[in-house]
């Protein structure tokens, strides 16, 4: 393999919404780059960066893939990222690693939700980037539109560097205000063009564009500004460093168009990317903390630093392995080599080092800082550990993945195959830090949870792929609980005669209710030996016991206290047994004296939604009995936050997204239990003695 001077590396995101064309991007760079000797298509088995049989039945990219290719004697690693909600997680993860970004915008739909998520993305991580606007050849492609709509989302004014000849059907090449050349793109997909000069009609809108241009970069530097001041121009090389610093700098973006299908200006895209977006010499040292002083560390991307790396991405296989990907921040990794896990405080042993093209992997002898690659078959390392030299120790914060947003109960079809599931759903857990797995102690169901219903209908068919296991889903059960609203005293007495030794045990009880979330209490008050000691401890197990199925709909009972303060015993007859059945007879018969109640889980809700959804979103969240606590401005969106019962929230992602046009977003966590209205308990409790009953 050629090696690369970390100055001619580029490390390179592509990301935007879904279905903008960002793998057909990807594709076309490999393709003339001369990486593959055949244009990919989205869709089918051609296709290098969307291989996954699920990419290729959806037509859409699920995980992100990595690829390499040389232009220009630069080094270029791709990240081609999703765009799906479902899957935006993964995209997450890549936005540490890459050091820039191409940004891809449909020229019909212009700025659409996604893309504006991976672009605040870009903005936290401080990250330089491009704008490619595809899709120039549809039928209602319109630039200057696209051009406003950048404006109006993002509140930032991207700066031309190239003006399109035509649009739609008349799309045919673009101008370049750099060098002052029209650029006339062949038709048959090989991705050349022809030089030529500017057309005469577009002469005096390319001559404001361009001085439009020259403006932005002088005023990006003030001894760029004095000196256009002073001429009224820029030289070409002062144009050219005005606008790399200002790229660098995160004060341009600039705007690019072609169409990636037909194999349209992905040449000068890939200039752009050489030329003005930065390899790791320029990105600032990355923080980490010292793990021997607890100091904060930075480390630059030099084959000379101490090693140091993040990993950013699992894929597990059943057959292969687990394939661990990285990115290397400084110094130098060996194959056949040992290197320390200080996430985990563990050594792993290094075999085979590979760059990644596509599902295809070449071994190489080493990797330096700055560069990508993967190590197969570790053991403990997982998706946000780091690797560092384990005498200079360091650690990296690990990579933080949006919460889950829907869950489904998951039962197996095949009897016993419930541990073959559980096991399964671990592995898929590696490789997809957004899934969640947990089992409902209540109702004991296995629960995964993710990112929307297609995630979690991807996350099903690769258990029955890659490991062999079919499943059916269903909505979670919520798990409600049932309290009481009085008190009483109760005698819970069990006597049995069956010819030889009987059992006896008596006890008086006082139930009482607990305020919310206090849980459950036992209290001993017996005096003067009404019952003796050694039975008391069956009493309250026999009252636990009864707390966990309730009088009314069979649900657990909770914040309530139990009180045994007086009984009577056998000193033949009675036993633990006894006692315990006495204490478990006496608290069923309080339950229903003390006007019991059922109880459900309400939730803590954070809504993001733009505000002109705002109005639509408080409505829909009281038709779910839910409570509005307060709105709060955030950016250009508004963070509702509420208290919403579980049960009218189990589908919410998909009505949320129905509601906003996709562009909100929430989250949620377990907040209090609540007293369910009666005309919604009785509903509940007929069903459940309904189910019972069948």
């Amino acid at each position: 393999m050629k090696e690369y001077k970390i100055g001619a590396v580029r490390n390179i995101g592509v990301i935007a919404h879904e279905k903008a064309g960002k793998t057909s991007i990807a594709e076309a760079i490999l393709y003339d780059t001369g990486a593959t000797d055949r244009l990919g298509r989205v869709g089918d088995t051609s296709s290098i960066m969307d291989f996954d049989p699920d990419e290729i039945s959806r037509g859409i990219t699920i995980n992100s893939s990595l690829a390499y290719c040389d232009w220009k004697d630069t080094k270029i690693n791709i990240i081609d990222t999703p765009g799906s909600a479902n899957f935006i997680a993964d995209t997450q993860g890549c936005m540490r690693v890459i050091d820039g970004a191409v940004v891809v915008i449909d020229a019909e739909s212009g700025v659409q939700i996604q893309t504006e998520k991976v672009w605040g993305w870009a903005d936290d991580y401080e990250i330089p980037r491009v704008v490619f606007v595809n899709k120039m050849d549809h039928d209602r492609a319109n630039h200057t539109h696209i051009f406003d709509n950048i404006k109006k989302i993002f509140r930032y004014e991207p700066i031309r560097l190239q003006l399109p000849i035509g649009e739609g059907n008349s799309f045919k090449g673009v101008i370049d205000l750099l060098r002052m050349k029209s650029l006339i793109f062949s038709g048959d997909g090989n991705g050349r063009f022809e030089e030529g000069d500017i057309p005469v009609d577009m002469k005096d809108t390319v001559e404001q564009q361009r001085e439009r241009l020259i403006e932005t970069v002088a005023e990006t530097n003030d001894r760029l500004l004095e000196r256009y001041l002073d001429k009224g121009e820029l030289s070409g090389e002062e144009i050219r460093e005005g606008l790399k610093n200002g790229i660098l700098s995160g004060k341009l973006v600039p705007i690019l168009y072609g169409s990636a299908i037909n194999n349209q200006g992905i040449q000068p895209l890939l200039d752009v990317i050489v030329d003005y977006l930065p390899s790791p010499e320029d990105r600032p040292p990355v923080k980490g903390v010292d793990l021997k002083t607890k100091d904060e560390v930075y480390r630059k991307a030099s084959p000379d630093e101490p090693l140091s790396a993040l990993v950013f991405k699992t894929i597990a296989d059943p057959y292969a392995g687990k394939l661990t990907i990285f990115r290397v921040y400084s110094g130098r990794l060996n194959s056949d080599s040992t290197v320390y896990n200080s996430t985990k405080g563990v050594k792993e042993r290094v075999g085979q080092i590979y760059y990644i093209q596509g599902k295809k992997q070449t071994g190489v002898s080493s990797v330096y800082g700055g560069d990508l690659a993967a190590v197969a078959k570790l053991k403990s390392t997982v998706t946000g550990d780091t690797f560092s030299d384990e005498k200079n120790p360091v650690i990296f914060e690990g990579i933080k993945f949006p919460e889950p947003v829907i869950s489904f109960a998951v039962v197996p079809k095949a009897k016993g195959d419930e541990e073959k599931v559980s096991a399964s759903l671990s592995r898929l857990m590696e490789e997809d830090p957004s899934l969640k797995v947990s089992r409902n102690p209540q109702t004991r169901e296995l629960l995964i949870s993710g990112m929307g219903a297609v995630h979690l209908e991807v996350i099903i068919e690769r258990l029955k792929r890659k490991f062999g296991v079919d499943v059916t889903t269903k909505p979670p059960n919520v798990p409600y609980k049932e309290t009481i609203h009085s008190s009483t005293n109760v005698q819970g007495k069990y006597k049995k005669q069956s010819g030889g030794r009987g059992q006896y045990g008596d006890t008086w009880l006082k139930l009482e209710p607990l305020p919310r979330g206090k849980g459950f209490e036992f209290v001993d008050k017996i005096v003067g030996g009404a019952i003796p000691k050694q039975y008391i401890p069956a009493v309250e197990k026999g009252v636990i016991e009864a707390t966990g199925k309730g009088v009314l709909a069979g649900y657990p009972v909770i914040d309530i206290k139990v009180t045994l303060y007086d009984g009577s015993f056998h000193e033949v007859d009675s036993s633990e047994l006894a006692f315990k059945i006495a204490g478990s007879l006496g608290f069923k018969k309080g339950m229903v004296e003390c006007n019991p109640v059922l109880l459900e889980p309400i939730m803590n809700m954070e809504i993001i939604v733009l505000e002109e959804n705002m109005g639509d979103v408080i409505g829909d969240l009281n038709a779910r009995r839910g409570k509005i606590l307060g709105v709060i401005p955030h950016g250009h969106n508004q963070v509702i936050k509420a208290r919403v019962p579980m049960a009218e929230v189990l589908k919410y992602a998909s009505d949320l997204r129905s509601i906003t046009g996709g562009r909100g977003s929430f989250s949620m966590e377990f907040a209090i239990y609540e007293e369910v209205p009666n005309h919604i308990s009785e509903k509940i409790i007929a069903e459940t003695k309904k189910e019972t009953d069948t």
